[in-house]
């Protein structure tokens, strides 16, 4: 390959002035810059970014840490992502961890020697003691949708107030009896959400009734039989809050397969405003949470960390940007 010194050869300079020329630095007279370009476009010269930017201590790479793409809410997330790092001339690596501590931290491990300028993280879990060490060694650091209370940049939704709202919106329609289907606890998002459902009943003066609720066991798929045996004993629900679209669906499924009609017999609000919350029928009433956004706002607060850090100037402090939600109706609610 064609390298730095074959063009200064070629152009019968010296490879300092070959750099200059190519790094756009104007210290080069006219007829010098002339032939060196004139060097590299007849050897077919193309510079190392890649080289040139471990050199100087960057790559121009970030990396999006997410659970799994296959969720539908994390696509419109990297969308953000990507298309906030590429007008600022970087590129982002997708790193699936599958909610697995070890594959976590084997990314970690991986990019963070170097070749990766910062993370944002999807991903976290509580345990993920190997993301909090990042940030504890200056590394570039956005947390999004997941957080835990930790002194670091992060990008999220109120959970709790979202969640509140969609149980206050089923119970001002007239619900009593409300059921939740409820994600893995350990996780804040469903954590808070679950929270916001308490207070929403306990506003409202209706019971906290555990026998209500329904705890993931197995994926989410495990709720197509939690809602059956619910709906067949004596609590059955008028209404249930999935605190994930794909929850809902799987909820439907099951009220649709005991023949139970929807919202006539028990209505179903989601969590999300996923892709498919719009296509089932009957549509899916859900919180929206601005994916997008998200993403666009976690890429921006990344990249003035990384800017910050090679200026060498003073950095903020880090900060929580709280997103705002929306309850979108549609007719799986009366």
């Amino acid at each position: 390959m064609t390298n730095i010194k074959d063009v200064a050869k070629q152009a019968g300079v010296s490879a300092s002035t070959v750099s200059r020329v190519l790094s756009g630095k104007n210290c080069v007279n006219r007829e010098t810059r002339r032939k060196v370009l004139e060097a590299a476009r007849a050897l077919d010269y193309s510079p190392n970014v890649l080289a040139k930017g471990l050199k100087m201590g960057r790559s121009n790479t970030i990396a999006l840490m997410v659970p799994s793409i296959e969720n539908e809410i994390f696509p419109t997330i990297a969308r953000g992502v990507e298309d906030t790092a590429r007008k600022s001339g970087y590129t982002v690596i997708l790193c699936n961890t599958y909610e697995d501590v070890a594959v976590e931290q084997a990314y970690i491990n991986k990019l963070r020697t170097r070749w990766i300028d910062g993370f944002i993280v999807a991903s976290m879990l509580p345990n993920s003691d190997h993301i909090r060490s990042l940030w504890e060694d200056g590394f570039p650091v956005v947390l999004l949708s997941r957080y835990y209370g930790d002194p670091v940049d992060a990008v999220i939704v109120d959970n709790v107030q979202a969640a509140y709202d969609a149980v206050n919106y089923l119970i001002r329609g007239g619900h009593k009896r409300i059921a939740l289907a409820l994600g893995r606890k350990e996780l804040p998002f469903y954590a808070d959400r679950w929270a916001g459902y308490r207070a929403a009943l306990a506003d409202n003066g209706l019971p906290y009734d555990e026998r209500l609720v329904l705890h993931e066991t197995n994926g989410t798929n495990s709720f197509y039989h939690l809602t059956k045996e619910l709906v067949k004993s004596d609590l059955r629900p008028d209404a249930i809050f999935a605190t994930s679209d794909p929850k809902a669906v799987v909820v439907m499924r099951a009220l649709h397969d005991c023949g139970l009609r929807i919202p006539g017999d028990i209505s179903v609000i989601g969590f999300d405003n996923a892709y498919i919350s719009s296509m089932i029928e009957p549509p899916l009433s859900t919180v929206s949470q601005p994916l997008y956004e998200m993403g666009v706002a976690a890429a921006k607060r990344l990249i003035r960390r990384i800017r910050s850090r090679e200026d060498k100037t003073p950095a903020e402090p880090p900060s929580v940007e709280v997103m705002p939600t929306d309850l979108i109706i549609r007719r799986s609610t009366r």
